[in-house]
């Protein structure tokens, strides 16, 4: 990736450009868990906007910068004027003369799109309701440290047709992962992702497959992605949306169909008894948790390359 880049989709990246994060990010990984400084944004700074409020994405970030020599501040719609109506095209020129890189973590994903058509530094989507393309990586990194590689493994999402699904595409093709996803009716992908994703995969020889049937998805499976049934904003939806998506839970009958040596993966937070069961999430805990790690260090990768230099 070139400094100064920014990170919306997975989609606009190269196959090298994702090869180059993961990478990096192990690399990261290993120095940390050594004790070894690696200040490769001494003196920047990162603005995080968060018009969603998070655990992970916040923690890991702001952590992030603070191992990576930098400094991260906390902004959220409420402390902004943003929050009073200022256009977004002000509020990211205004941003880009005292940061070196701005994170937006909202809900409508035109919102990012706009902030980064405005700013004159790097933009990283930390998630929007259309994509989640650092989750997605992460996921990537996570799955080549249990399976040891990335090409030619089968990846299965099971549940609603949401963000996460949308970069898993992106970045199952990007790799030449093969990818399954099971939807209920009226919860399918969104269309132009789908179109997108299939271009990404037909150049790696990645195979993109849809449909109703969680055990078809997940027949022969690798790994087993799963997420919950009702997004940030969707509460009120919660109880129609579980009556819908009770066949699509991850629990052992599901798992019978996949790999024997297949593992179960889950952006979190995790709801026992709904999108997976707590026997399944405990028995994958490791993967599972180093997941959850691993969003600090994908991040720093991402962070270093499009703020370093």
């Amino acid at each position: 990736m070139k400094s100064g880049m920014d990170l919306i989709s997975i989609h606009d990246l190269s196959a090298d450009d994702v090869e180059e994060i993961l990478v990096l990010a192990s690399d990261l990984k290993a120095r940390q868990k050594a004790g070894i400084p690696h200040p490769l944004l001494a003196g920047k700074t990162l603005g995080m906007i968060f018009e969603k409020s998070s655990t992970r994405t916040r923690v890991s970030f702001e952590v992030g910068m603070y191992q990576l020599g930098g400094q991260a501040l906390f902004l959220s719609g409420r402390d902004l004027q943003l929050g009073r109506g200022e256009p977004i095209a002000d509020t990211a020129r205004v941003l880009s003369r005292y940061l070196d890189g701005i994170m937006i973590r909202t809900y409508g994903h035109e919102r990012i799109e706009e902030f980064a058509r405005y700013s004159d530094v790097p933009v990283i989507n930390a998630l929007s309701d259309l994509l989640h393309p650092c989750q997605a990586l992460t996921d990537l990194l996570t799955i080549r440290e249990h399976k040891g590689r990335l090409a030619g493994l089968k990846m299965a999402y099971v549940g609603d047709g949401n963000n996460m699904t949308h970069s898993l595409m992106y970045a199952a093709a990007k790799v030449g992962m093969h990818f399954a996803a099971a939807t209920p009716v009226g919860y399918e992908p969104n269309e132009t992702v789908v179109q997108n994703a299939r271009a990404d995969a037909a150049e790696t020889g990645a195979s993109m497959t849809l449909t109703h049937d969680p055990k078809d998805a997940v027949q022969d499976a690798d790994v087993v992605v799963t997420d919950t049934w009702a997004s940030m904003g969707q509460e009120a939806e919660h109880g129609a949306r579980t009556a819908v998506f009770r066949p699509y839970q991850v629990n052992r009958d599901l798992l019978a169909a996949a790999d024997r040596r297949a593992v179960v993966m889950h952006c979190l937070p995790a709801y026992r008894g709904e999108e997976i069961t707590a026997e399944v999430l405990e028995s994958f805990a490791d993967v599972i948790f180093d997941e959850a790690e691993n969003r600090l260090h994908v991040q720093k990768a991402i962070m270093a390359l499009v703020m370093g230099g």
